[in-house]
């Protein structure tokens, strides 16, 4: 399955092998990705405290996109709200969802139809596991109970 344009987004603070597995299928099922980022603001407003400024988090994603997708075309945009570039362009063809943001795509879609655009096709990728058998995130990251990788941290 190909599409000309994908999009996905999260607030990849602490890029890890959950946030990897997002990115490898949005360039798998996808010519062109759309990722949205997070801002400072409205990771703030969700409760979250990233470790890193958005700046910081572009940066990184970027270095680890060069790296490990060469000449691919892709776009950042900032996220102030859930709903970026896939709800606004017509364009975006998929979305590339973790089991975590899944529940948010029947509004995106709802939200694509009163602009008069198609529903997007949904691609869920399962949480990447830490060593404990639950799911890697950048919060269990920064509280220390586990690395970028998922293996546990000594306490």
């Amino acid at each position: 399955m190909r599409f000309r344009v994908v999009a996905t987004g999260g607030t990849f603070d602490h890029l890890h092998k959950g946030h990897e597995a997002l990115l490898r299928k949005s360039f798998e099922v996808g010519e062109k990705v759309v990722i949205g980022v997070t801002s400072d603001e409205f990771a703030t407003r969700e409760g979250k405290k990233p470790d890193m400024s958005y700046e910081e988090r572009v940066s990184r994603l970027k270095e680890y996109i060069e790296k490990n997708f060469p000449g691919r075309e892709y776009i950042i945009s900032r996220l102030d709200d859930y709903f970026g570039p896939g709800i606004a362009s017509p364009e975006v063809e998929a979305i590339v969802v973790s089991p975590e943001t899944l529940g948010r795509v029947p509004l995106a879609n709802k939200l694509r139809q009163e602009k008069g655009f198609g529903p997007l096709q949904v691609i869920v990728v399962d949480y990447v596991l830490a060593e404990d058998g639950l799911p890697i995130s950048s919060t269990r990251i920064r509280k220390g109970e586990i690395d970028k990788e998922g293996k546990l941290m000594k306490r």
